[in-house]
């Protein structure tokens, strides 16, 4: 059984689950946490190379377009690997930011800025901070495993057509999130989040909202591939648009250390 297999059985279970315990209390934290799992565990692929476009959008300016490659390697043992390149423009070419997120324990993340000519590490304290002024934050680029959070089922809502399970996910220990909870709205049939809202700072609104716009199948797999995240207080947004995707190129490992971080010559073979 391949691993993409395994991870649509756990979505399955997940359903099955919903389904199965619809009352309060135990059972229904249980499908909750199910829900959560097959989220994360959804197929999609055991590495990925995406090409995207990251737009700035705020009132009274001209946008700010970017080009970027993402790369991902998925290993059952040791976690998720990702980094992002940007590639243009010339201001912001060459900036890398390197991402090991743990099955156990904290991410740890690293930043290549080619004016410095040095890999920093990422403060852990700077998971708030925003990723090159986006609207994304650097905790935002971390894939965060199921136990960090308590999961409850909120009902059912549409979104843009789709009857979607409503998740609430809030942090066991306040201090590893700058989030106090993230609300998701899941369609069941892909388990892709169509809608995530981010509460911070203790308010009752969200602080940002990320909705996606469009998704497609890719070599089989469920793909993100317009997306809009929204700060809600200040009016600025950032849209991210996947202009080509691979899968299951075979990344090698050695594509995801801080000495490849410095050096983006050998990570341009595996470029769409």
């Amino acid at each position: 059984m391949n691993r993409a297999h395994l991870k649509w059985m756990t979505g399955m279970l997940a359903l099955f689950m919903l389904s199965a315990f619809s009352w309060p209390a135990q059972g229904a934290e249980d499908a909750a946490r199910a829900l959560a799992r097959a989220v994360l565990d959804r197929p999609d692929g055991r590495d990925a190379v995406m090409s995207l476009s990251m737009t700035l959008i705020e009132d009274g300016r001209s946008p700010r377009v970017r080009s970027m490659v993402s790369y991902r390697l998925d290993d059952p043992g040791q976690g998720v690997r990702t980094l992002i390149r940007f590639t243009a423009p010339a201001d912001i070419a060459g900036t890398g930011l390197l991402t090991h997120d743990p099955l156990v324990g904290d991410s740890n993340q690293w930043i290549y800025l080619p004016a410095m000519k040095r890999v920093r590490r990422v403060d852990a304290n700077r998971k708030g901070g925003r990723f090159v002024n986006s609207d994304y934050y650097f905790e935002d680029l971390r894939t965060r495993q199921v136990e960090l959070d308590r999961h409850r089922l909120l009902g059912r809502e549409e979104v843009e057509g789709v009857m979607c399970e409503v998740l609430e996910s809030t942090p066991v220990d306040s201090t590893n999130s700058v989030y106090d909870r993230r609300v998701a709205w899941i369609d069941p049939s892909t388990l892709l989040p169509l809608r995530v809202e981010f509460h911070e700072g203790g308010g009752r609104a969200p602080a940002k909202r990320m909705q996606v716009v469009r998704r497609e199948q890719v070599q089989g797999y469920w793909t993100v591939m317009d997306s809009v995240m929204r700060d809600l207080n200040r009016g600025h947004e950032t849209r991210l648009v996947t202009e080509r995707v691979v899968y299951d190129q075979g990344l090698p490992e050695s594509l995801f250390g801080t000495r490849a971080l410095e050096d983006e010559r050998s990570e341009r073979p595996y470029r769409p």
